[in-house]
């Protein structure tokens, strides 16, 4: 860890401990943009990042202020502490070595993941969030084009860290930023766009949503990667299903059935998609569909306990040097081949309770309003952003401070959605039970008054 490095975590930690929730919300997100992975002290073979220490500041600041107690821990937020302590007790009886970095990943899980369930309370904290946060991305997103035109990434020459490859496609270079493959910076963009796309929505919040979607914009062309774009795509397809809220159960029963005509009328398995993708987005989608085909292939050997990834030596006719194995660009496989069957099984119960938690809640605010509003947008964005993390999973694995961003935007999820779910005006158990147009009717003025003095800004 160098001077420059130091001098910047020691502010950042400052403001995580000592400032209002909000801005502590603000300090971890700039300890994520602006600290790189070069900055670490080996303690014991404990890789102890930058990030590490914010994280666990972060942490103590929750616990001690009592921002978040964990007789609040809701359904969400159990299945994730789950997933990852069954990952790693399995690893840990499975596995003879890295032992520290399975610990490392679940102790970065969990201490980030109820960091921000304690620094993001409700939707004004996450309005004020996206708002604000333009005041980080705006800067970082100049440094990334700097990097774009000059072809010296600002990030490691002052922070240091590793830079591998020859980073440059048809021509035009692929910027890192502060992170470590430029796919991974990418998914910043392609994430957080659905939610400026939210945001804009709203007339009061408009001009700074289009510069909010700008800058994510600037940052997919600069990664110059076939995910972050996949991911920008997915984001404008999903919030084309905005008129088709009400009517989910049609729209997935009709994905199923598409994707059955598909693999019914396609010569290769299904899992072939993403290399006919890649033809028209860019990117080594041959890799991600022989890495699925593979690893069903060898399902026998990880399916109940996972295996080691040296194990997955002569899988390709390449292999990742520091694993000795093959490159996993998948995280539902990964979480596979780490645990087992059950950790995928977990990881998708995950999934499946956060978009449960989002249709309900929406459900709520509909049947509480005349139309459309901030709240209701602001949710569908997180449901989109979560589409676009589940696509962009079946091409990359999150490693770097990428898997810190989901955590925060899934705690976003798990928080704001409870607010909703749990709100006495109305009960809603079920997305297909939401309440009829006579029903919204007799609640409307109720529900206005409500939400407008919960909710204005």
């Amino acid at each position: 860890m160098n001077a420059i490095g130091a001098l910047i975590l020691l502010i950042l930690i400052s403001v995580v401990l000592g400032a209002s929730r909000r801005w502590a919300l603000m300090g971890m997100m700039a300890g994520i943009l602006f600290l790189t992975q070069g900055q670490q002290i080996d303690v014991f073979g404990f890789n102890l990042f930058a990030l590490r220490f914010m994280e666990l500041a972060g942490f103590i600041r929750v616990m001690v202020r009592k921002e978040f107690p964990f007789s609040r821990l809701n359904r969400i937020d159990r299945s994730f502490l789950l997933l990852f302590i069954f990952a790693t007790v399995v690893f840990l009886l499975r596995s003879s070595d890295g032992y520290a970095n399975q610990i490392g990943t679940a102790v970065d899980a969990i201490l980030c993941y109820i960091t921000f369930r304690g620094l993001v309370s409700d939707l004004d904290d996450f309005r004020w969030f996206l708002r604000i946060f333009l005041v980080l991305l705006a800067p970082y997103a100049a440094l990334v084009l700097f990097e774009n035109l000059t072809g010296r990434n600002p990030f490691f020459i002052a922070l240091g860290g590793d830079v591998y490859g020859d980073w440059i496609r048809n021509g035009r270079p692929r910027c890192l930023g502060s992170f470590r493959h430029p796919s991974l910076l990418g998914t910043l963009g392609g994430s957080f766009l659905p939610l400026y796309i939210g945001l804009a929505c709203t007339k009061a919040t408009r001009k700074l949503a289009f510069i909010g979607l700008g800058l994510c914009l600037l940052i997919i062309w600069a990664a110059n990667s076939g995910g972050p774009a996949n991911c920008a795509a997915v984001g404008l397809v999903g919030w084309m299903f905005w008129p088709m809220r009400t009517r989910m159960r049609l729209v997935r029963r009709s994905m199923v059935a598409g994707i059955l005509l598909l693999a019914m009328m396609m010569k290769a398995p299904i899992w072939y998609l993403p290399a006919r993708a890649s033809s028209f987005t860019g990117g080594d989608g041959w890799h991600r569909s022989y890495l699925m085909d593979v690893c069903f292939r060898n399902f026998d050997k990880w399916w109940l306990s996972g295996m080691s990834l040296r194990d997955t030596n002569g899988w390709f006719p390449y292999n990742l040097a520091a694993t000795g194995g093959a490159d996993i660009t998948n995280q539902f496989l990964l979480f596979g081949l780490t645990a087992g069957v059950g950790a995928m099984i977990l990881f998708f119960l995950l999934l499946y309770l956060a978009f449960s938690n989002l249709g309900k809640a929406m459900a709520m605010i509909r049947s509480s309003s005349r139309g459309p509003g901030e709240p209701e947008y602001l949710l569908w964005g997180l449901g989109v952003m979560q589409v676009a993390h589940i696509f962009n999973w079946l091409g990359i694995a999150y490693f770097d401070q990428t898997y810190v961003i989901w955590f925060m935007q899934l705690a976003v999820i798990s928080g704001l959605s409870e607010s909703y779910v749990h709100s006495p005006m109305i009960e809603v158990t079920d997305e297909a039970h939401a309440p009829s147009e006579a029903d919204q009717g007799r609640h409307a003025a109720v529900g206005d008054r409500a939400f407008v003095s919960r909710f204005s800004s």
